[in-house]
């Protein structure tokens, strides 16, 4: 039996990857993961959440998440907040990370335009368009 469909999920991992060579070297020049950068902008667009919310929000995993929060609180980027019920925790950002995320957004903007540039404005919007449409969708049926 051949293939009928091309591997979807393959795809769109190897676009994610060749999309990520814009942004690595700025994340690199700030000695930001991915994974902390996009808890970073998790914490910025949604403010003060749970671990178990930035799990879900970061797509980590626990465990990871864990490790994660641990170093980013060490080296000042997260704090770790007590909630009325002293067995959970809301994780908040530092001024320290609000200035690292200032800076690297000025410096991925340019590099989001350097792609709208390669694959045009309009591309770039039925882009984002069909990626939220197929996951509004896939969402829907869970």
């Amino acid at each position: 039996m051949s293939n009928t469909h091309r591997n979807l999920p393959f795809l769109l991992l190897k676009a994610r990857e060749e999309l990520m060579t814009y942004f690595r070297p700025v994340l690199n020049e700030y000695n930001v993961t991915e994974q902390q950068w996009r808890i970073i902008r998790s914490l910025v667009e949604h403010g003060d959440l749970e671990p178990r919310q930035l799990c879900e929000h970061c797509i980590i995993l626990s465990p990871s998440m864990a490790g994660i929060l641990k170093r980013m609180e060490e080296v000042d980027l997260v704090q770790k907040i007590p909630k009325e019920d002293q067995r959970r925790i809301n994780v908040r950002l530092t001024d320290k990370a609000r200035a690292l995320h200032a800076n690297i957004l000025r410096e991925s903007n340019i590099q989001y335009q350097l792609i709208e540039d390669k694959i045009g404005k309009k591309e770039m919007k039925a882009l984002y368009k069909a990626l939220d449409d197929l996951l509004d969708t896939l969402q829907d049926d869970k």
